[in-house]
């Protein structure tokens, strides 16, 4: 377990890794650019490694460990109740938002913009992916929501077996599970490092871009942002104060995997440490921790609800589409239910709004414009992601003491 002081240690030399990492974006170094974006990738390729496995063998070793189907009812029951309710907070702040603000206002001139060309995965083919027919293929593939079916059928067919049985099953996939969990601390203490090369990149990324001044794009940024910021800075700490929870000593205690999530926008890939500081940091129960985090990190997108919302309407109206005050309404639970559906993958939410605009007939040559800037953005979505489902997590843990 990680003591206060390292804790704090680490923190202060995460600070120092952004401060330099500002520098290093601002100079002309290829050699430490370099340096940077092999640090990144090596960084992410470790987290994405474990990612898949800590889902399978978390959701196995707390299920496994059950004594019945109750429990499981009733963690599953609490986790989905507040991973919707939170959803359609989010979603609908991001229609008050963009009925306020009103981005679209001035968007005509976003028209005529090279049409963005790539695959995007229908609905169907998410929902076909939860039922994979091949066991290597889905970890191979990264299919999240394949794993978590795996996961709880296996974890279900566990619990059906004879004592000893079951026990001698538990204690295998347990033991794996801290195996997994040895190699997070010692990506936890390179966290600094890592800062460093990630913000390094990214300011050097966004040096020399010709920002087209247009106000309607600038508006629908403003109108995203706004909406995260609300989501995580009133909205669920408004949840954790309800329910006798300090937001700022949560905040505090999920920093670390909140930097991650921020630079890495993968919240699948920041799991591991989420789950370090959740156990560690803010004492929730391995029980919760390992059932909720996991399932949360493929359903609980409170940011992504927001964005596909206020993307759709926007670029919708943008061209021609006159929504109604029922159809608005209706896409704030269309916008839940897709976000639900999400993977925890960079640029998931991004690709997911356009396969909706392609299913509507609406053209998603706007999307290139956003591009350019929807990294900033995926970063803020991905850190109020994992925010939310650090107070999920809380929560439950809380209600179930």
């Amino acid at each position: 377990m990680m003591t206060k002081s390292r804790f704090l240690s680490i923190n202060f030399l995460i600070f120092i890794g952004t401060v330099l990492g500002i520098i290093t974006g601002i100079s002309n170094v290829p050699f430490l650019f370099n340096a940077a974006d092999a640090i990144s990738k090596i960084i992410i390729n470790l987290l994405s490694l474990i990612s898949i496995p800590m889902i399978f063998l978390s959701i196995i070793s707390t299920i496994s460990g059950m004594q019945n189907l109750d429990e499981i009812k009733l963690l599953g029951k609490a986790v989905l109740k507040y991973t919707i309710l939170t959803t359609v907070i989010a979603a609908a702040i991001g229609l008050l938002l963009f009925i306020l603000i009103n981005p679209a206002q001035s968007g005509l001139g976003l028209r005529g913009i090279m049409e963005i060309t790539g695959e995007t995965q229908g609905y169907l083919t998410v929902v076909l992916n939860m039922f994979p027919s091949n066991f290597v293929k889905t970890f191979n593939d990264g299919n999240v929501m394949g794993v978590v079916f795996i996961a709880l059928g296996l974890s279900l067919s566990i619990l059906a077996l004879p004592t000893k049985n079951k026990d001698i099953l538990h204690d295998f996939f347990s033991s794996l599970f801290a195996a997994i969990l040895q190699i997070t601390t010692v990506l936890i203490y390179a966290m600094p490092v890592a800062v460093w090369a990630f913000i390094a990149l990214f300011v050097h990324n966004i040096q020399g871009h010709n920002w087209n001044n247009l106000q309607s794009l600038g508006l629908y940024v403003i109108t995203i942002i706004a909406a995260n910021l609300i989501q995580g800075f009133i909205v669920l700490p408004i949840l954790l104060m309800f329910k006798g929870i300090s937001p700022i000593k949560a905040f505090r205690g999920m920093s670390q995997a909140l930097t991650v999530a921020f630079f890495s926008r993968s919240s699948g890939a920041t799991l591991p440490i989420t789950l370090q500081n959740a156990q560690h940091n803010l004492g929730i129960s391995p029980r919760v921790a390992k059932f909720t985090l996991p399932l949360c990190s493929t359903i609980n997108m409170n940011a992504c609800a927001a964005f596909i919302l206020i993307t759709v309407l926007f670029i919708g109206t943008i061209n021609g589409v006159v929504f109604t005050w029922t159809d608005m309404v209706m896409w704030v639970f269309i916008a839940t239910i897709a976000a639900i559906g999400n993977a925890g993958v960079p640029m998931g939410c991004y690709f997911l709004s356009s396969a909706l605009l392609v299913a509507m007939n609406i053209p998603i040559n706007i999307l290139v414009v956003i591009l350019p800037i929807y990294a900033f953005i995926d970063m803020i979505e991905t850190a109020i992601n994992v925010w939310s489902d650090s107070v999920v997590a809380l929560v439950v843990d809380k209600e179930l003491k």
